[in-house]
């Protein structure tokens, strides 16, 4: 999955919208999006997205943050119709983490279903930056991590964040250490959203850099911004190429630490790039 479109839980229209899109994964939003009064409606909406024609698409949830008393009541209306994921704003460590994934064990025994991955917003408060690297050996169900600047911004009190320049250095910051975390804990690493509606090259920027980075996939806020970021996060035909030739060289001498293509050194960690640009493009290797 490159690319996770936000839909507000209370808006069928933009849902059909988005369901039909480029997106490869939707974050049906029953958070930020959806006031306080529309909850318990968006909730009715967002199950009925959830049984609704999916178009291939994964389909996750974000639910409401474990301070505000709404977690289970948002996920008792969701779980019967099956998401594949569930988003977890303002997850403060590992902690938070185990709270939900108990809360799902339980839900998951009640309507027979897999266990449900987890996508967890990791830096939307500043005692999260404190526990970001504690994710390594979480439970299974933590599928990936995702870093956040708007709510972050409020919770350092700073003025602005810097988006459309580049984000300041306390969100750049939350960024890395997000990045850091996910691959320690082994788990994918996805990129935030872009908050400049009206700039198409600031999302291609950002979402260059993410992948550059290490970044597995990226969130966005509007249906326009899916296609850039789609097409940064598909490996091309030349990177596809060098990855068939370095795993076809040691796979021809599996013993080897190094092995020499194009004149150059190539060792395992080239290895392990060449595997996941395979997995990215949705080969194996």
């Amino acid at each position: 999955m490159r690319s996770f479109l936000f839909v507000p839980g209370d808006s069928r229209r933009k849902f059909d919208k988005a369901v039909a899109g480029e997106a490869d994964a939707l974050i049906l939003d029953l958070e930020d999006s959806v006031a306080l009064p529309a909850k318990e409606e968006a909730r009715q909406t967002v199950g009925q997205m959830l049984a609704g024609e999916r178009n291939g698409k994964a389909l996750f949830v974000r639910i409401n943050a474990l301070d505000t008393g709404l977690t289970l009541t948002d996920l008792s209306a969701v779980m019967p119709h099956r998401p594949d994921g569930i988003v977890l704003p303002k997850c403060e460590g590992p902690a938070d983490l185990d709270r939900v994934a108990h809360y799902l064990a339980a839900f998951e025994a009640t309507h027979g279903l897999a266990p449900v991955r987890i996508l967890a917003i990791a830096t939307e408060t500043a005692a999260s930056l404190f526990t970001i690297g504690d994710y390594a050996g979480a439970d299974e169900r933590l599928w990936g991590m995702m870093w956040g600047a708007e709510d972050l911004a409020a919770s350092l009190g700073a003025q602005e964040n810097g988006a459309r320049q580049g984000y300041h250095e306390p969100f750049r910051l939350a960024r890395n250490l997000c990045l850091a975390g996910a691959a320690a804990a082994g788990v994918v690493p996805v990129d935030s959203i872009c908050a400049v509606l009206d700039d198409l090259s600031v999302v291609e920027t950002e979402a260059r850099e993410a992948r550059r980075d290490g970044f597995g996939a990226k969130a966005v806020i509007h249906p326009k911004h899916v296609a850039a970021v789609n097409t940064v996060f598909t490996p091309g035909e030349a990177e596809l190429a060098w990855a068939r030739k370095v795993l076809d060289a040691f796979a021809a001498d599996p013993a080897a630490g190094v092995v020499r293509i194009d004149g150059q050194m190539i060792d395992k960690p080239h290895e392990r790039a060449a595997r996941k640009i395979m997995a990215m493009a949705g080969q194996t290797g």
